[in-house]
Formats: C-alpha cells, sequence, structure tokens
C-alpha cells in the first residue's frame, strides 16, 4: 500500500516520535522516515481527524471523499501480515476516523459535539419544553394516558378519539422540530461567519458564546419535541 505523498490532514498525534523508527513524525500520519503508520492522539476532536475547520456547514459530498481517502490509509484489511503494533493502530485510528465521520455528517450531531468541544456542554443535552408548546403539551401527556387507559380496558371508542387527538398533536411537533431545525441552520451560518473572522476581541467572543447559547437552547427544546414524537409513535404503533 502506497502511503508517501498522501495528502492527509496534518494531526495531533499521541506522540512526536514515530514508535518504531524514533524519527520526528512531524504531525503526519505516516512516518517520512520508514512510512509505519501512527497513532492519533486520544485528544484529537473530530473536525480535526478529517481536517475541517469547527464550522456547522459542511459539504457533505466533500466530507464523505476525505474520509473514503483516510479509510482507505487506515482500514485495518490493509494491514494484514503487518505488524502487530501496525495493527493495532490501523485499527484504532479507523475507529476513531469512522466515529468522526457518523457524527459530522448527521447535523444535529455535528452541533451537539460542536458544543462539547467549544462549550463543554454534557454529552447528552437534557429535554426542555418549549414554552410556546407548554399547555399542547399537558394537553399530548392527557391524550397519551386517555388513550393506554382506553386501550388497555378495551374501550374502542375512547381509544379511537384519543388517537385522532395524538395525531393532530403530532402535526403541531413536526411543525415545532421543523421550526427549531431552521433556526438552527440560520445559527449555523451566523456561527461559520464568526469563525471566519478570526477576531479575538470581547465582541466577537460574545457573539460566538451567545450562538452556542442560543444553539444549545434549540437542542435542548428539539430534544424534548423529538422524545414526545416517539412517546407518540410508541402508543399508536
Amino acid at each position: 500500500m502506497e502511503t508517501k505523498g498522501k495528502e492527509l490532514p496534518m494531526v495531533p498525534l499521541a506522540r512526536s516520535m514515530c514508535w518504531h523508527c524514533q524519527s520526528d513524525s512531524g504531525g503526519e500520519y505516516f512516518c517520512g522516515q520508514c512510512v509505519k503508520v501512527q497513532p492519533l492522539s486520544k485528544d484529537i476532536d473530530y473536525f480535526t481527524c478529517l481536517g475541517l475547520p469547527r464550522k456547522l456547514s459542511i459539504d457533505t459530498a466533500s466530507l464523505e471523499g476525505k474520509f473514503y481517502e483516510m479509510s482507505r490509509a487506515f482500514h485495518p484489511d490493509f494491514y494484514e501480515g503487518k505488524s502487530e503494533m501496525e495493527q493495532a493502530v490501523s485499527l484504532a485510528n479507523s475507529a476513531v476516523l469512522n466515529q468522526a465521520y457518523r457524527t459530522l455528517k448527521d447535523p444535529i450531531l455535528r452541533v451537539e459535539y460542536l458544543l462539547r468541544l467549544e462549550a463543554g456542554a454534557a454529552k447528552d443535552i437534557p429535554g426542555k419544553a418549549p414554552a410556546d408548546l407548554f399547555e399542547a403539551i399537558l394537553e399530548i401527556q392527557e391524550h397519551l394516558e386517555e388513550f393506554q387507559t382506553a386501550t388497555a380496558g378495551n374501550d374502542t371508542a375512547a381509544s379511537t378519539r384519543a388517537a385522532a387527538s395524538l395525531r393532530s398533536a403530532r402535526k403541531t411537533l413536526e411543525s415545532k422540530r421543523a421550526a427549531l431545525e431552521s433556526r438552527l441552520a440560520e445559527l449555523f451560518q451566523i456561527w461559520d461567519r464568526l469563525v471566519d473572522k478570526h477576531s479575538h476581541d470581547q465582541a466577537h467572543s460574545d457573539q460566538k458564546e451567545q450562538t452556542l447559547k442560543e444553539m444549545r437552547g434549540l437542542l435542548s427544546e428539539r430534544t424534548y419535541v423529538v422524545n414526545m414524537l416517539g412517546s407518540i409513535a410508541e402508543a399508536l404503533e
């Protein structure tokens, strides 16, 4: 397998010297002297792994191209017959690469990951009921209880009425989810423009912080809405 000449990103590695020949690895995936694959740093972030800036609007075709290029370089199948160390490094690097690709290709997973990087948010963003749907959500919860009770008691008429109410509620929730995702898409553009500015003044920092805060709030509401839609879908199965 050819490794020299590959235009792969310069990334943080687990060590600055090649594990095999002890020469300076120079931040490249393959040692320039012995061409052995090098282990990625455990602290590498997914954007850096795929040679991308921390921006939220990603060309998915370009992302896929980078992923497959790097997959060909690291796939464990190419290291059969190599040393145990090379096989272990290729397997570990492939695992990181696969997780990075799965995360960044999905817009919601991508922004959740960015929040963890930039704002130190917890892995899972807890759901929070949208304030403008508070009354509607209370009604939905009542309809769910009515449907479950009617179904358990074989009350066909009551379960039919409750099911109709839940289907109507589902449309409301789907509309809310679409609105939340639309606003998130707008914030993606705002965030990317802020990243492009490369400014370090306080006003710029405040804008970035506010954008991250709003995105986190929208994701929290989206999580709640998606969970409610899941409960409705489960009840109507």
